[in-house]
């Protein structure tokens, strides 16, 4: 530690130089109210200092301030308007000034008090739902923030991978509905809004590991989300390139209902026009939520809260040129493909979720929750598109008149790729939580019946040519490369539950102790499954530091649901069993100050060990599972965390994960042959697989999100988000020995946002007959997406020349873009 806190304040405070080696200057001056009088105790801040002075009793005051540098003093004090002032001085140059201050209208805000119950628990990270906002990047919201934390190597999507798991091991809760997503989407650029709306959130919390019994029954990560309950009317609309949104929020009947109602659309269009790969792209995606309260009496409230969603994905694809380079000791070129298709694309994803529960406060101490939801889901992807494609070497020289062509053939051929698939899910969900606080135990319990129903019809073939000869060529028929056919029916019901309790073993709370136990049972594969879970924290009492020692244990199943039980040739595995990890993490959160900046680190250690594993392949964000418990694995890593004030009131964090993931497929081998002179294979040897690396295996992340302003006006804003993941591994299909032998280059990414405040919260001064009356305030941002133009790749697509030869040709993401947006909050 000792090592690791001054690289990462190193890094936090790059480029701040220390005030005490600038050149100074001096402001003094008198501060007076409307009447002339003075006022004692108003603060004065230099704009993006934590601290300054205040005025005298006589209102007079005397401030050190840099020299030949543009800066801004801001005067604050209760009810009246903040003023600022900009200057620019000489070394040794005092001005003197007079502050005049007004009465100000505005009422004062609500202030949140917080304690150190969120930094006791493991694994736990809050995010501020304002910044969701703010962030820029292609599909914002509150998983670009979580992106950050852990990792991203595809800004296209929403998803996110935590501590080595998959997409597939994230739970998700909206006010304790558990949120689902759709399952048929093999592509990015498929994928619509992610359902949380930032504009309708209040609090984010994020496990990304050793979570307690409480939440449900995935190995990798827990994102709670709870939408807010209005104390009043107000509401926000913004519109941009990519997303438009309008949010309305009040209350009614005494206050005694309450509405929250948000509208979203959104269109990739822009994004998509930049791809490699040109064509007619139509991607269109909308939803419509609402969250509804009643409070019938001072013990029993009702909340209903529903969402509407459908997204369609439209593609009449044209061409697409990909191109990579190969250097080596023997050989150099610039490998390109170039593809003409014909056919076209038709996706349509439809989601619906209602839910209703009724909350009892029966005394101040016990509190019960009764829940009923409904979720169903109506996939249809259908597409049918050839692609006739010429591989070879790309002419690079621009003063050539053969530039851009492909001037040295290597391979030729056509593919065809069809499909016709149809997924249904209905999933009835009926819950009862409690909580029970008494003496020094705060008691919770849960139970929960599920019903889910599916239905699924996939039909898909894959038909390859290569110069002339269809793949995998028999002189007789006509073969297919890929075909996969398959219908099924599944109703299956789950049964869940769990109980624990959080202890405090002193008065002043300094050790705490979480330990629950929580139950799985499916009428599926009749698996009936333990999970045990302990959580402590200790925070010594008699330390100076502000530092809290955390840590966690537990085991964590993962029930198989539809995507899982599907093996590689489509049929359904229904013995298919849980899959199971023992977790320990430790760590700790430490809060201090350097110079009069508030700073808080967080580091965590962590091991999974799981059995019953189902191994699987990444392409893109789809997910192809082997259908078997077929698999052991492990991970392995380390993650710390700096958050502080760069500038006043702008939070900024950086974020630093190291991570190694491996598997061990059961029965996995293959031949290492020996071959004579004419290649031909005279003698072999079988070579057990043993751990090779899992497909979501990065060494290092590291995220950085960073707020600032200008020195001389706060209402002029930056936003910087950096993501850097080292190398993936990406698997050859088929082959056992080159089993994720492929390797993915670092994704490398820099986003930046530019704000300015257009109209302010101050109202006094509008006219009663301004249509900006009741406007709160006015945001434009311009947004440029991957600054550095860099060109990340998501996967590889195999081409084989005449000679047989297999070359990966790398698929890239989006280069640079530009991205408008206003908000306006009312």
């Amino acid at each position: 530690m000792k090592a690791v806190l001054p690289l990462l304040i190193t890094l936090f405070l790059l480029g701040q130089l220390s005030f005490a080696q600038k050149k100074l200057a001096f402001i003094s001056g008198k501060v007076l109210d409307e009447n002339g009088q003075a006022l004692p105790k108003v603060s004065i801040v230099i704009l993006g200092r934590q601290t300054g002075i205040v005025t005298s009793d006589s209102g007079t005051f005397r401030l050190r301030v840099p020299a030949d540098k543009a800066f801004a003093l801001v005067f604050t004090f209760t009810g009246y308007k903040t003023e600022q002032r900009n200057f620019l001085l000489s070394e040794k140059e005092e001005e003197v000034v007079v502050i005049r201050m007004e009465k100000s209208a505005q009422q004062l805000k609500e202030v949140t008090v917080t304690d150190d119950q969120q930094r006791r628990e493991a694994g736990l990270v809050k995010i501020n739902p304002k910044d969701a906002i703010n962030i820029p990047t292609p599909t914002g919201g509150v998983e670009s923030l979580i992106k950050v934390f852990v990792g991203s190597n595809n800004e296209l999507t929403s998803q996110y991978n935590v501590r080595g798991g998959n997409y597939d091991e994230n739970l998700i809760y909206v006010n304790d509905f558990e949120i689902f997503r759709p399952y048929l989407v093999s592509n990015a650029q498929q994928e619509g809004l992610s359902f949380i709306n930032p504009e309708m959130t209040k609090n984010v919390s994020f496990y990304n590991g050793g979570y307690q019994a409480k939440f449900g029954d995935k190995m990798s990560s827990v994102l709670d989300i709870q939408y807010k309950k209005p104390k009043k009317f107000g509401g926000s609309a913004y519109l941009g390139l990519l997303e438009q949104g309008l949010e309305l929020e009040g209350t009614a009947l005494k206050n005694k209902f309450t509405y929250l109602v948000g509208v979203r659309n959104r269109t990739n269009k822009s994004l998509f026009n930049s791809q490699e790969t040109k064509g007619n792209y139509i991607p269109s995606s909308s939803d419509l939520q609402a969250l509804l309260t009643y409070q019938i009496n001072n013990k029993n409230s009702l909340e209903l809260m529903g969402t509407i969603s459908q997204t369609r994905f439209s593609l009449i694809p044209q061409f697409s040129q990909l191109s990579s380079s190969v250097f080596s000791p023997y050989f150099t070129a610039n490998l390109a493909l170039d593809v003409f298709f014909t056919g076209q694309e038709q996706d349509r994803y439809q989601t619906n979720m209602l839910g209703l529960s009724w909350n009892q406060q029966i005394n101040p101490r016990l509190r019960l929750k009764w829940m009923a939801s409904r979720f169903e889901d109506n996939e249809k992807e259908t597409y049918d598109i050839t692609g006739d494609y010429l591989f070879g070497e790309r002419d690079f020289d621009k003063s050539s008149p053969t530039f851009g062509s492909i001037t040295n053939p290597l391979g030729a051929g056509t593919y065809q790729n069809f499909a016709r698939d149809r997924l249904d899910i209905t999933v009835w969900n009926f819950s009862h939580k409690g909580y029970l606080e008494f003496g020094k135990h705060y008691l919770q319990w849960g139970l929960s019946a599920e019903n889910q129903a599916v239905s699924d019809k996939l039909h898909e073939w894959q038909r390859q040519d290569s110069a002339g000869y269809s793949l995998p060529h028999n002189s007789d028929s006509l073969l297919l490369y890929g075909y996969l056919h398959s219908t099924a029916a599944l109703n299956i019901d789950r049964f869940t539950g769990f109980i624990q309790d959080n202890l405090a073993f002193t008065r002043s709370g300094d050790f705490t102790l979480q330990g629950g136990l929580r139950y799985n049972y499916n009428t599926l594969n009749k698996e009936f499954l333990l999970s045990p879970r302990l959580g402590f924290s200790w925070k010594p009492s008699g330390s100076k530091k502000d530092i809290i020692y955390r840590g966690a244990i537990g085991i964590y199943d993962q029930p198989p649901f539809y995507r899982e039980l599907r093996r590689m040739d489509g049929t359904l595995n229904t013995d298919l069993k849980a899959q199971k990890c023992w977790q320990v993490t430790g760590g700790f959160d430490y809060n201090f100050h350097v110079g009069d900046r508030p700073f808080r680190l967080t580091t965590e250690a962590y091991y999974k060990g799981m059995w019953d594993v189902v191994p699987y392949d990444i392409n893109n964000v789809s997910i192809r599972y082997y259908g078997e418990n077929s698999a052991k694995a492990y991970a392995v890593g380390m993650e710390m965390r700096l958050f502080g004030e760069l500038v006043k009131d702008a939070e900024s964090w950086i974020s630093v994960g190291i991570m190694k993931t491996k598997e061990k497929i059961k029965g996995a081998y293959y031949y290492d042959y020996t071959l004579d002179s004419l290649n031909r294979p005279v003698d072999s040897v079988r070579v057990e697989q043993g751990w090779v690396r899992r497909p979501t295996d990065r060494l290092f992340t590291l995220g950085m999100f960073i707020q600032d302003y200008l020195s001389t006006n706060k209402n002029f804003k930056l936003y910087m988000n950096v993501l850097y993941g080292s190398n993936l591994p990406f698997n050859i299909p088929g082959s056992v020995k080159y089993r994720n032998a492929l390797i993915i280059d670092p994704y490398i990414r820099v986003d930046l946002g530019f704000s300015a405040l257009l109209l302010d919260s101050e109202k006094s001064n509008r006219r009663s007959h301004s249509p900006f009356r009741n406007i709160e305030n006015i945001w434009a941002t311009v947004e440029v997406f991957n600054v550095i133009d860099r060109e990340n790749t998501i996967s590889y697509l195999l081409i084989k020349d005449f000679s047989n030869t297999v070359y990966a040709m790398p698929q890239r993401l989006t280069p640079r873009l530009l991205n408008l947006k206003l908000v306006v909050r009312f």
